[in-house]
């Protein structure tokens, strides 16, 4: 797709609409995490069981992951503009679906309309931005659009606990409406206008729905509503199967289709795939920090929701911060570097953590920041090494691979976390004011309650533990992304 002829204030406003765009999206994806214990009492969840509440986040992590592929090459064909009035509309009917459910699957599946439309807003916009700007300016710009994105993680639980303490949790979602409608009037007036390719019929819905059934049993197979009993429910193991089967159909379907998600002509497959694989590496650890965060603040600390997003704010503001100076150095030296320090300086930060729970505040500073390094150098590098008829595929492809660890991350930590804790607790007894001294039941409580914070602790110090690692492959596995930009044809070559 040939770049649209605009001037450079007219680029800036358009990625700027854009941006704005991603910036909504990106709030709902996080924007539950603050007011989930309101929603579950009003659904008459029991918040002794928490995971019974988890596909309010992931539904919509599922939504956003499923449709992106399909709906990336469709603003290839089609052009950015036309995919994001359609996204921004769906997201506004997913939003009313949310906010007048009564029961847990309606919200759910209104929760999932809007994933599955506000999942296309971030990999079209850094298509867009490579189709309005250069190679050499193109990190930076990534840089603004991931700090959009990752924006939405700081504002979101802020934002979310703000609009349900004055309004309710569903005037969360009501407010949505007037923001795509806004969203939608500035993407109308600042966006260039791109024709349709001639091959736009070329689209492969076969692969796409695939792609999107593989993920969808992969995580109904890691959702454990009893975690108690064991790490995955009764269901898992033949349901991870049927996901990991029909994600063998997917790759058979793309090796012989002649309409494929992403077209392998012209691709880099070695730095390319790589940047998948620390892509999908990003997106667990985010999704295991937001979620495990907040579940300590609540559960080791005391806290209530607002203050469990005040700490999860240490994490949360490094973020966008990161991104920038990420932007920046991938800019400068190319991706390979800050993608590897980012990764690095990950691992040691949650492996201090790790070591110092319940007192993380200051190794969740730096991890913020240091995974923010490593957004635009891994969205640039899948460009760099894609042709720029595919840009929009391969945006896709790398929000894909963020989502999908965000979803199979936040679940198989969680659940192998609870059932760890489940085991640590089985044997405490709780202790009854009854036939009993008050001054020994005093003692007997203090020494109950003092085994469950230990339990805790080291359930949460050995997923944070587990996610240094997963930085820590990841560092080596960007080893392989692509380095220092020096021409057009270097970054041809994989340099």
């Amino acid at each position: 797709m040939k770049p649209p002829e605009a001037g450079p204030i007219r680029k800036r406003v358009a990625i700027g609409a854009a941006g704005a765009a991603v910036l909504i999206g990106s709030i709902d994806a996080y924007v539950l995490v603050s007011v989930l214990v309101d929603m579950i009492g009003e659904l008459q969840i029991p918040v002794n069981h928490l995971e019974r509440a988890t596909p309010l986040v992931t539904g919509y992590l599922l939504g956003y992951t499923a449709g992106m592929p399909l709906l990336g090459r469709l603003s290839d064909r089609f052009g950015r503009k036309a995919i994001i009035y359609a996204c921004l509309a769906a997201f506004a009917v997913g939003s009313v679906i949310s906010a007048t459910a009564q029961e847990l699957v309606p919200l759910v599946a209104g929760r999932a309309l809007q994933g599955l439309a506000g999942g296309a807003l971030l990999p079209v916009t850094m298509a867009l931005a490579a189709d309005l700007f250069a190679a050499r300016r193109r990190a930076a710009v990534l840089g603004w659009v991931g700090a959009a994105q990752e924006l939405g993680a700081v504002i979101g639980p802020l934002f979310g606990a703000a609009v349900a303490a004055l309004v309710g949790w569903r005037g969360i979602f009501w407010i949505n409406l007037p923001l795509a409608l806004l969203a939608a009037l500035a993407i109308h007036y600042a966006l260039p206008r791109t024709e349709p390719r001639r091959d736009a019929a070329r689209v492969d819905f076969v692969g796409g729905l695939l792609l999107a059934l593989a993920l969808g049993l992969f995580t109904v197979g890691l959702y454990n509503p009893e975690p108690e009993n064991a790490v995955l429910p009764s269901w898992g193991v033949p349901t991870v199967i049927a996901g990991a089967v029909v994600l063998v159909a997917f790759a058979l379907q793309q090796w012989r289709s002649p309409v494929r998600l992403l077209d392998p002509a012209g691709v880099l497959r070695r730095p390319f795939a790589a940047g998948l694989v620390a892509s999908l590496a990003a997106g667990a650890v985010l999704m295991v920090t937001l979620v495990d965060v907040q579940l300590l603040a609540q559960t080791l600390l005391g806290l209530d929701s607002a203050g469990g997003a005040i700490l999860l704010m240490w994490f949360l503001v490094g973020l966008p911060v990161g991104a920038l100076a990420g932007g920046f150095l991938a800019s400068r030296f190319g991706e390979r570097l800050p993608a590897v320090i980012g990764f690095a300086a990950a691992a040691a930060a949650y492996f201090w953590i790790g070591k110092t729970v319940p007192d993380i505040e200051p190794g969740l500073a730096l991890a913020g920041a240091a995974l923010g390094i490593t957004i635009a150098p891994l969205s640039s590098a899948a460009l760099r090494t894609t042709p720029e008829d595919s840009h929009g595929t391969a945006s896709a492809a790398v929000v894909v691979a963020r989502m999908m660890g965000m979803l199979i991350g936040v679940a198989a930590l969680t659940s192998w976390s609870l059932h760890r804790f489940q085991e640590a607790t089985a044997d405490l007894d709780t202790p009854l004011p009854f036939g009993i001294p008050e001054a020994e039941f005093l003692a007997l409580q203090a020494d109950y309650l003092k085994a469950l914070d230990a339990a805790l602790a080291t359930q949460y110090a050995e997923v944070f533990t587990a996610t240094a690692c997963i930085c820590a492959a990841a560092a080596l596995v960007s080893l392989l992304i692509p380095g220092r930009v020096r021409a057009r044809r270097s970054s041809l070559t994989g340099a």
